[in-house]
């Protein structure tokens, strides 16, 4: 299990997914994300830095913005934790009949339009 044998924190691990699934993005970006201050991202990004996970660089639009971005190992973690999880899924699945495999099909559209409409009071509101 890739993510029992990782030694970030839970706000490392977020900031690890986030750019694993967004990409390249700035303090500010992770902050907003995250739900904190720009100097707690600071701290969080160090380290994460520090764990050979992640590197800042130039934003090549403006230069005064440092973007972070996954290293080669960031990305090897991540890959990782989400194949170990979509593993265990997948075994889960295998076992369920093809009644319950609809149900829960059902269940998921009926989640999945609740969050869109959540989404779009959010933006709306925002």
């Amino acid at each position: 299990m890739p993510l029992l044998a990782s030694t970030l924190t839970m706000q490392q691990l977020k900031v690890v997914m986030f750019l694993s699934f967004a990409g390249p993005a700035s303090g500010q970006e992770l902050a907003r994300h995250l739900g904190v201050g720009l100097a707690t991202v600071t701290g969080i990004v160090d380290r994460v830095v520090a764990q050979g996970l992640a590197g800042r660089h130039e934003d090549p639009h403006d230069r005064r913005v440092r973007r972070v971005e996954l290293t080669e190992a960031g990305r090897r973690l991540t890959s990782e934790i989400i194949e170990a999880g979509t593993g265990g899924y997948i075994r889960l699945l295998r076992r369920l009949d093809t009644e319950t495999l609809r149900t829960m099909e059902t269940v998921m559209r009926k989640i999945e339009d609740v969050m869109r409409d959540i989404h779009a009071e959010d933006t709306k509101d925002a």
